[in-house]
């Protein structure tokens, strides 16, 4: 318009100064009194390994972007608590627990991650044996030395990870825990799957912990085969390994406030699963000029 006004709708005015709040517990954010606009990572708890075999799926990691806000308001915070690991013979993973940040205007959640499936008992195994749960990321599934078909791995969430991996049958070896970058690797006889790897946030926010790497998937557990010790499959970035075959090494846990899932037990060992890693939320407040927007 040849006197100056006004083209298109106004741009939202966000003086955050891309100032970031990492919170590793429960409790609130509180932006800035000019703080328009915000930018979210929100990563769910992880999910433990099964007690032989399947690797715990990570947390789901939910990106999210341009969220509105009210400027110097409260919001409350959850961080999810990775799925606890597992003692008894032959059981399932725990899942993680969800992570949130609670804008009214946009509420935001990320589903904690599912926990490994176990292997089967004797020549009838119960139902239920075998898949990975879902979740976040999904859960590797057992491997199945007593019965035809192999653990399926649990599915992800949409937009927040990927499933697990298959265990094997025959051989018994588990799945690997889904990541938010990648799927579970399937086990590979006797040799348990790789977690899926986790996802590089850093790019947008630049002083995150940990690298910026999130919610890495729990490596499966390996399978005593004869004299053949198997190795547990390695974790993602922050997700534990699995166990080695007949006492030789136990599962590697998360790391804490990476989402990452539990290392699956291996056969053959006394050995605990891993715990998943617990979550965490961050928060950048975005720092963005007023101004218009052209049709």
């Amino acid at each position: 318009m040849a006197n100056g006004g006004i083209i298109g709708p106004i741009n939202i005015t966000s003086r955050g100064k891309n100032t970031q709040t990492v919170k590793t517990s429960t409790g609130t954010i509180t932006t800035q009194p000019g703080t328009r606009l915000v930018d979210t990572l929100i990563v769910a708890g992880g999910g433990s390994g099964a007690r032989v075999t399947g690797g715990g799926g990570a947390g789901g990691a939910l990106l999210s972007q341009s969220n509105p806000v009210d400027g110097n308001a409260p919001y409350p915070v959850t961080i999810g608590a990775g799925g606890a690991a597992k003692t008894s013979d032959n059981v399932v993973g725990n899942c993680g627990s969800n992570s949130v940040f609670g804008n009214p205007i946009s509420p935001q959640t990320a589903i904690g991650g599912g926990g490994g499936g176990q292997n089967c008992q004797g020549s009838s195994p119960s139902p239920g044996n075998g898949p990975g749960r879902p979740g976040g990321s999904g859960g590797g599934g057992g491997g199945r030395g007593c019965a035809p078909d192999a653990g399926a791995g649990g599915i992800g969430t949409s937009c927040q990870g990927n499933p697990g991996g298959a265990g094997l049958s025959p051989g018994g070896a588990g799945g690997g825990g889904g990541g938010a970058n990648a799927a579970g690797a399937n086990a590979s006889a006797p040799t348990g799957g790789a977690g899926g790897a986790g996802k590089d946030f850093s790019p947008i926010f630049s002083t995150a912990p940990n690298c910026g790497v999130y919610a890495g998937g729990g490596g499966g557990g390996g399978i005593c085969a004869g004299p053949q010790q198997a190795e547990g499959g390695a974790g993602g970035t922050g997700g534990g390994g699995g166990g080695e075959g007949s006492n030789r090494s136990s599962a590697g846990s998360g790391t804490a406030n990476t989402g990452g899932g539990g290392g699956g037990a291996g056969g053959g060992t006394p050995n605990n699963s891993g715990a998943g890693g617990s979550g965490i939320v961050i928060v950048k407040e975005l720092d963005k000029a007023s101004g218009v927007w052209r049709l």
